[in-house]
């Protein structure tokens, strides 16, 4: 096996080990679960109130596009997601390159190491995250249009899930693909296929995104979740198996920087 030097060594001084990891530079890194556990209290928190104002609102002024209080009370939200949302699909990507390290051969491997866990800790956020998002918004869309006369693309359920949830999902995985192939070694001179693949999966949904709602406020006035016309949001459940693949690399990587050399200790 690779001689892999003491975690001992001094550290890189990167600005993500200083700020958010707990440990020292004479210590091997730590998951920052307290940091995934305030994540997720604040994104539940987040879920919650945007639960509210679905149930406050969607039947008193949702139930017709065509009046004024519409396009008051979820217009102008799906509006406000869509700018922020656009500007940090463009921004956050740009300022992780900008500020990207140019040589990581120096990393220190406690460094790197603790970088793999923050990664770790940030899919397990993302899956609580995925599950609370099917529930609030994917089951709430479903009842929604099984129960009201759809009569536009743009439904207080949909505003939430195809408009929000979903492309969220989306600027979250590029901002981790530009991440992992700007601060990690082992992805900085190669493209990791299975990260790719994750990535691609909300990606290539939101054709069909507009397909749906086309079909439906055209010609396909069936709500089931097996309808054909729903068939191409697969791609996004598909993806996921780009998950274990770079589950896979990593855990790879985590086994050689906690692999130590006895011979050389010797």
């Amino acid at each position: 096996m690779a001689s892999v030097p003491a975690l001992a060594k001094q550290s890189s001084n990167t600005p993500e080990f200083n700020v958010i990891s707990p440990s020292k530079c004479t210590q091997a890194p730590k998951v920052p679960w307290l940091a995934v556990a305030t994540g997720i209290l604040i994104a539940g928190c987040f879920f919650i109130i945007y639960r509210w104002y679905q149930h406050t609102y969607a039947f008193t002024v949702g139930l017709d596009y065509f009046e004024p209080e519409f396009q008051t009370y979820w217009m102008s939200l799906l509006w406000f997601q869509i700018v922020v949302l656009g500007a940090g699909a463009v921004i956050a990507p740009a300022i992780l390159w900008f500020t990207r390290e140019r040589d990581l051969s120096q990393l220190a491997p406690q460094d790197e190491l603790w970088r793999y866990y923050l990664i770790l800790s940030l899919l397990a956020l993302g899956s609580v995250l995925t599950m609370i998002s099917l529930g609030v918004f994917a089951e709430a869309d479903a009842a929604w249009h099984q129960i009201t006369i759809r009569d536009t693309d743009f439904t207080p359920t949909h505003i939430g899930l195809q408009y929000f949830a979903i492309p969220a999902f989306a600027v979250f995985l590029v901002f981790g693909f530009v991440w992992v192939h700007t601060r990690l070694p082992a992805f900085t001179r190669r493209i990791s296929i299975p990260a790719a693949i994750l990535v691609c999966g909300p990606l290539l949904m939101m054709p069909n995104v507009g397909f749906n709602e086309w079909g439906h406020a055209f010609f396909y006035a069936e709500e089931l979740f097996a309808a054909p016309i729903h068939w191409g949001f697969l791609v996004f459940g598909w993806s996921a198996f780009g998950l274990a693949g770079f589950l896979m690399q990593c855990l790879r990587e985590i086994r050689r920087l906690t692999t130590l050399d006895t011979e050389s200790a010797a």
